[in-house]
């Protein structure tokens, strides 16, 4: 088993980066990187809410992540403050639904 190091932080997008780099960015990057949070997670809370179906292919962008990196973790899973149910099929494309977390 890999060691962990305590200082290494993986984003959504899976890029390891040191909590020291992050303290480096100028304020408003950091402002700029929770502005962007702030509407990923209200988009995932709308598609939540209104209860739409997305594919793996959108989820994966939400979450930003490889398509790939979405339909490996299975058919329930947790996701920041949502459950991920793989719904179904249709043609070549796997719809999952987002449900809250409370």
């Amino acid at each position: 088993m890999a060691e962990v190091n305590p200082k290494v932080v993986m984003t959504d997008s899976g890029v390891p980066t040191s909590p020291d780099s992050l303290e480096s960015l100028p304020r408003e990057v950091r402002v700029a990187n929770l502005r962007n949070a702030l509407e990923t997670l209200q988009i995932a809370d709308e598609i939540a809410k209104q209860g739409y179906l997305i594919t793996s292919s959108e989820l994966a962008d939400l979450m930003d992540v490889n398509a790939s990196a979405v339909t490996s973790r299975g058919e329930y899973w947790a996701w920041r403050n949502w459950t991920v149910s793989r719904v179904r099929r249709e043609g070549n494309q796997i719809l999952w639904q987002l449900e809250r977390i409370d």
